[in-house]
């Protein structure tokens, strides 16, 4: 029995890698969220992107991953055990020139399953003309394909990585989804994004779920946070619940596990302090920026 996701739904998302929409937040309440996570922005020096482990910064990143109607369909896709192995905003400003280009996020994390579901919610309507998502369907079911690293300033990931082969653009869809809604979607699935041509900001945070048995294979240590279930195989170290914004427990547990995953991503290039992510105040309280 399912708790949230139709079987048609979860057909579908086996067989072309993702689903939309998932309804998580109502309009009150992504407006809410939103106006918090913009303050949070301002807090930590500005950034499109937020560290991969923001919900160890902030108590409501903390709260959302937490969401019991995600919980739902995640639960339906992989299981009643859940851990978060990150959750980060992304920010296209209006306006900018800022994209992503097509890639397979497994290419380069180092989680071994095939069981990761990326949940990226919407605080800002994406849309076309905002840079919303582009899936290519089913190509999570073949096998990796290879990247290249351009470490274009534009791009807004890590490596300004890219599928270093041709993508047949007619077969890519545009995902657009409403705010307060979320995207599913496989993390070998092949994903990009345009730039952000309208006249406001295109605002996502990006959740990512794993069940317990994965393991990191890039490093002999990871973090993850427990949210649902119960984790019988301890590959990850647990993560701290933030008692608050800037929790100095959740802090120190923050440095130590931004710096591993800076270790991951940058794994096999020359670029041991190229800048990853932004995060982190003025003062340090937040943790050091790679």
């Amino acid at each position: 029995m399912t708790r949230l996701l139709s079987e048609e739904a979860i057909e579908q998302y086996r067989r072309d890698g993702f689903y939309v929409p998932v309804s998580v937040l109502d309009p009150s309440e992504a407006a809410a969220l939103r106006g918090t996570l913009e303050s949070s922005v301002a807090e930590c020096g500005g950034g499109s992107k937020g560290s991969p482990r923001s919900h160890l910064l902030f108590r409501w990143l903390a709260e959302l991953i937490r969401s019991p109607r995600l919980l739902d369909a995640v639960e339906d896709l992989i299981g009643p055990n859940i851990m978060c192995w990150g959750c980060q905003w992304w920010i296209k400003e209006p306006l900018s020139p800022h994209f992503v280009s097509w890639h397979q996020d497994s290419q380069y994390w180092g989680i071994d399953t095939d069981d990761l579901v990326s949940a990226w919610v919407a605080l800002s309507p994406a849309t076309v003309e905002s840079g919303c998502m582009r899936f290519i369907p089913g190509s999570h079911l073949g096998p990796d394909m290879p990247h290249r690293d351009t470490w274009q300033d534009d791009n807004m990931l890590s490596r300004g990585q890219e599928i270093a082969v041709g993508i047949d653009e007619g077969e890519a869809v545009d995902i657009e989804v409403s705010t307060g809604e979320a995207a599913l979607f496989n993390y070998r699935l092949a994903h990009a994004s345009h730039p952000n041509r309208s006249d406001d900001r295109r605002i996502a945070i990006a959740i990512r779920y794993v069940p317990p048995d994965a393991r990191q294979s890039l490093a002999d240590w990871d973090s993850a946070t427990l949210v649902r279930g119960e984790d019988a195989y301890g590959y990850f170290e647990h993560e701290p619940m933030p008692a608050h914004d800037f929790d100095p427990v959740a802090v120190a547990f923050h440095r130590r596990t931004e710096d591993n995953l800076h270790r991951i991503i940058l794994r096999g290039t020359d670029r041991t302090e190229h800048r990853i992510w932004q995060t982190g105040r003025a003062d340090g309280g937040a943790g050091k920026s790679p």
